[in-house]
């Protein structure tokens, strides 16, 4: 395939400065507006919101349009993950962040949809739009505001494809939310990518922006977004006992601030409370640090201490997570534990719901709690089912693994299969290893 470029160079010069002047402006065009609105992700259905048709700047939510045609043309085979793309002088050209991509190189389409997800890379977005735009950035902008007016998201218009500064390119919360659900329903295999907490390119890790992840019971994505005009932006996804909801803050005035409201908008939905969200960004301001108590021995914790114990460890371990802490009610009764009822197979019947999978070790208990979560809430065959954590030590120093059990030998083989795919570790534990083990475990709650 041919890439055209000299043609659309004037083009790309005129975006340039404009975006140039947009970064360098000390007077946005307008200043960022606060909005948000948390649906459910099966049935569309509003949970909350509030000046949900704002009009906004999308920021590098945009690169969830850019993904959704790049998932679209993987579906139809149009597209391989394994194809390559030339990296153009105007892609390497873009503004961080970015993957430092180097003119003339190439990078295949998986690289470049990881370099989105967990960098947010400009340039390797401006990559994938020119690949699929007969090299051309604008052409492909044009794809995407046509793919958000068949979605119904009649305040959207894209200029690019990174979402670098543009005072055309806008959008609303509500739009965001159609995408996000799209994204969810549209390409369940693909809205795996989002969950992707690190990507290894060239030699350098990079981590996923959106912190909430680390912190937050059940969130397995979206994206994150900040450009001066628009604020913190975050389109997250989370789900608890099988109810998936997406929420989007817009305007936020410091990512804390926009996560701390994330965090507040989803508990109260999947509390069923009703969120009060009259009011504008939470406080920047530091909450003091909680002590921890984490000497109860776990064979006499209960559930609800556990639970309470985890919050407490978030908090500490990330600012970001006072926001999950913080949303806690002390008058809430904690939530009758569910028992965990390991059956006792026939080893020999391998449709025997006496199986587990292990997940990757952790040196904290909350980290292998989250773990847990986020795989419970990817693997179809997992939903529902109980987590356990394991607690060993490796040279003194303790170590904890999520344990998903009561599966069968299939199910724990598939559901390994699939996480080894994603570059997750993860071991098959037969019904007499599990046995054997299992009391050592720590339960924990998997919300």
């Amino acid at each position: 395939m041919k890439f055209e470029l000299g043609r659309f160079a004037g083009v790309a010069a005129v975006a340039a400065l404009i975006s140039a002047a947009f970064l360098s402006t000390p007077n946005p065009v307008r200043a960022a507006t606060y909005s948000s609105i948390v649906l459910d992700a099966e049935s569309g259905q509003i949970v909350s919101q509030y000046d949900a048709d704002a009009v906004t700047y999308p920021a590098s939510l945009t690169k969830m349009m850019t993904l959704y045609l790049t998932f679209e043309a993987l579906e139809h085979k149009w597209l391989t993950l394994d194809q390559r793309f030339p990296v153009s002088a105007h892609a390497a050209a873009q503004e961080p962040t970015k993957l430092d991509l180097a003119v003339g190189t190439t990078v295949s389409v998986r690289d470049l949809i990881l370099g989105l997800v967990t960098q947010s890379a400009n340039d390797a977005a401006v990559v994938l739009a020119e690949g699929q735009g007969s090299g051309s950035e604008a052409i492909f902008a044009e794809r995407m505001t046509r793919a958000a007016r068949a979605m119904g998201m009649s305040n959207t218009t894209y200029h690019n494809a990174s979402g670098l500064p543009n005072p055309f390119q806008r959008t609303t919360a509500r739009d965001i939310a159609t995408l996000a659900r799209h994204l969810y329903l549209d390409f369940p295999r693909e809205y795996a990518y989002f969950a992707t907490e690190e990507f290894k390119y060239n030699g350098v890790t990079y981590s996923n922006h959106n912190h909430l992840m680390h912190s937050f019971a059940g969130m397995d994505g979206i994206k994150t977004g900040f450009i001066r005009a628009s604020g913190f932006n975050l389109a997250a996804s989370a789900v608890r006992n099988n109810r998936r909801l997406i929420g989007v803050v817009m305007g936020g005035a410091s990512a804390h601030a926009r996560d701390m409201k994330m965090a507040t908008l989803l508990n109260s939905a999947f509390d069923g409370r009703g969120a009060d969200d009259g009011q504008y960004m939470a406080s920047t301001a530091a909450h003091p640090k909680l002590r921890l108590a984490l000497n109860t021995p776990p064979a006499t914790s209960t559930l609800g201490t556990l639970a309470r114990g985890a919050a407490r460890t978030l908090a500490v371990i990330s600012p970001i997570s006072h926001a999950e802490a913080a949303t806690l009610s002390p008058k809430r009764p904690p939530a009758k534990p569910a028992k965990v009822t390991l059956k006792q197979p026939n080893p020999k019947a391998g449709n025997a719901a006496g199986w587990s999978i292990q997940l990757a070790g952790y040196s904290q208990h909350v980290a292998a709690a989250r773990a847990g979560s986020v795989a419970v809430a990817r693997l179809p065959a997992a939903r529902g089912k109980p987590v356990v954590i394991v607690a060993s030590k490796v040279h003194k120093t303790p170590v904890y693994h999520a344990r998903i059990v009561n599966l069968t030998a299939s199910q724990a083989q598939t559901a390994c299969q699939t996480l080894r795919h994603e570059h997750r570790l993860c071991s098959v534990v037969g019904p007499s290893m599990q046995l054997a083990s299992l009391h050592t475990a720590v339960r924990t709650a998997v919300e």
